[in-house]
Formats: structure tokens, C-alpha cells, sequence
């Protein structure tokens, strides 16, 4: 092969080692981009599921307090007498109200409404209750009844550790939001805390 032959085979050779390095950086850069829109796809369903949770635990929240309001002779019963009362999600029984009940039966069917609510009872997959918050816990604080500042917070499990919230010790230390391990205590804690007067009427 003469000179001008083999130049022309070097060119050609250097070519399309270049080409293949391009094809290869364009596939890696394509990778990344794709590991980025899944990345960003997972952190919005999560902030979106976080945001369904704090949506839920604030129409129940109120719906309660409502209740408690319209029912203010019984607000001692609401908080266990002012001991605070602590709420699981399994903690009371179902009531029967459909003819009648005293104040105090309505009372223990709307602190038991509540729970059902937390856990999503009313929304069921394969008689599993999916249509509440994960791991519910509603704390009531206030006096023993009369008219008075009154406090209902709900804890729920978040999907992503953050700091222990200091705003209220709902369902603190219950290990239901450590991390698997139980190396951080309650760093998956999520609360909602509502400060309401409610005014007992003479």
C-alpha cells in the first residue's frame, strides 16, 4: 500500500473512533438526564403524598373541633377529665347513635369518629383501610371541662426523616416514627396542632 492509501486508512480509522466517543458520551449524558427525571418524579409523589397527609389530618382536626363545640358539656370526656386523652386509632368501640344517645354516648362516638378517620376506614383495599395518615396518633389537652383554651394535635409517619417536631409530644416516643433501625427516635414524626377556645354556654 503506498503512502497516500495508508494516511487516507488513518484518517478514516481516527474518524470513526471519534464518532463512537461521541455516541458514548451522548448515551452517558442521556443516563443522567434520565436518573434526574426519576429522581425528581420520586421526590414530587413523596412531597405530594406528605402534602395528602396534611390536608387529611387538617379536615379531620377541624371537623372534630366542631364537634367539641357542639357538644361543650362534654368537653371533659373529650380530654379524660383534663388528664389528656390519646388516641391510637384503637382505642374506641363503635357507638350506636341512630335513635338516640346522651351527651356523653355522642362524645365517645365523635372521639371514636375520629379515629376511623385517621386510619381511613372508609376507604378500603382488600379490607385494609388506606384513606387516612400512617400511624395516627390525636392527643386532646385541656381542662376538665368549662370554658377554656383547648388543644388537639394529630401525629402521623412521614416518608422522610426530618428533625422531631418541638411544636407538640403527640405520639412521641411511641417508636412507631424511629427509623428502622431505632438509631433516631421519632425523626419521621409529623404533627398538626390546633389551639381552639371553645365557650361553654351558662
Amino acid at each position: 500500500m503506498n503512502a497516500p492509501c495508508m494516511h487516507a486508512a488513518r484518517r478514516r480509522h481516527r474518524q470513526h473512533g471519534v464518532s463512537m466517543i461521541e455516541v458514548l458520551i451522548a448515551l452517558f449524558v442521556l443516563a443522567v438526564g434520565m436518573l434526574g427525571t426519576a429522581s425528581l418524579q420520586l421526590t414530587s409523589k413523596r412531597s405530594n403524598m406528605e402534602a395528602k397527609d396534611r390536608v387529611i389530618a387538617t379536615m379531620v382536626t377541624q371537623g372534630f373541633i366542631e364537634r367539641m363545640r357542639m357538644n361543650p358539656r362534654q368537653l371533659a370526656t373529650y380530654t379524660d377529665a383534663g388528664a389528656g386523652r390519646v388516641l391510637d386509632g384503637t382505642s374506641f368501640a363503635a357507638v350506636d347513635c341512630s335513635v338516640a344517645c346522651t351527651d356523653t354516648e355522642m362524645a365517645n362516638l365523635d372521639l371514636y369518629e375520629l379515629e376511623q378517620a385517621l386510619v381511613g376506614s372508609s376507604e378500603q383495599i382488600g379490607g385494609t383501610s388506606v384513606g387516612g395518615v400512617s400511624e395516627p396518633r390525636a392527643c386532646i389537652d385541656g381542662p376538665g371541662g368549662g370554658s377554656a383554651t383547648y388543644t388537639v394535635a394529630i401525629a402521623w409517619r412521614g416518608l422522610t426523616p426530618l428533625s422531631d417536631p418541638t411544636i407538640h409530644t403527640c405520639g412521641q416516643g411511641s417508636g412507631v416514627y424511629d427509623t428502622a433501625d431505632g438509631a433516631q427516635a421519632d425523626v419521621y414524626r409529623r404533627v398538626l396542632v390546633v389551639n381552639t377556645f371553645i365557650t361553654v354556654p351558662p
